[in-house]
C-alpha cells in the first residue's frame, strides 16, 4: 500500500511539473535576418554586340570573412540582385552551399572581368564542390536560372562600380 502511494504521489507531483511548463513562454531567436545591402551596380555585357545584357544591384564580399559567408543564412534574392566576390589572387576557386537556402547561379570572372564557367542551379545546402573550369578572381552569385533566362555565354563580361 505504502509503495502504491508513493507512486501515486511521485506521478502527481511529476504531472505537476510537466504543467507547468505550459505556462512557460517560448523565447525569442536572437539571430538576425541578413538582408541584401546595395554596395553597387554591375552590367553583364555580351561579348560580341557589347551591348548590356543585365545590370544588377551587387553585394560586395572582398574580405575573408564576407567571401566565406556569401549567401549563407539568407532566406532569398531578388532578380535585379547578386553577389559579387573579389578575391586578391587570380586562382582556380571552388564554391559549395552550405547554409544556402536557396538555388543559385554560380559565374566564375577571370581577372580580364571575362566569364570563364558558370555553375548552375547550385542546391540549397550541397556541400559539394562547385569548381571554376579556369582561375578566376571574381565570383558572381545570382538566383539560379537567370543565367539562362539572360542567356549568358562563356566570353560575355562584367563590369561594375561602387
Amino acid at each position: 500500500m505504502r509503495k502504491s502511494l508513493f507512486f501515486i504521489t511521485l506521478l502527481t507531483t511529476s504531472l505537476g511539473f510537466v504543467n507547468c511548463k505550459n505556462d512557460v513562454k517560448p523565447s525569442k531567436s536572437i539571430t538576425k535576418e541578413i538582408t541584401f545591402k546595395k554596395e553597387g551596380e554591375l552590367r553583364l555585357k555580351n561579348v560580341v554586340s557589347d551591348s548590356i545584357i543585365k545590370k544588377l544591384d551587387i553585394e560586395i564580399a572582398d574580405d575573408e570573412y564576407q567571401t566565406q559567408t556569401g549567401l549563407m543564412y539568407r532566406h532569398s534574392m531578388k532578380d535585379n540582385q547578386a553577389m559579387l566576390f573579389i578575391f586578391e589572387n587570380e586562382q582556380p576557386r571552388s564554391f559549395y552551399m552550405k547554409n544556402t537556402e536557396f538555388p543559385l547561379d554560380i559565374i566564375y570572372v577571370n581577372s580580364k572581368k571575362k566569364i570563364v564557367s558558370i555553375q548552375k542551379n547550385a542546391k540549397p545546402f550541397d556541400e559539394t564542390s562547385l569548381p571554376s573550369n579556369a582561375p578566376v578572381l571574381y565570383v558572381l552569385e545570382v538566383k539560379a536560372g537567370l543565367t539562362d533566362l539572360w542567356n549568358l555565354q562563356i566570353g560575355d563580361r562584367i563590369e561594375w562600380n561602387r
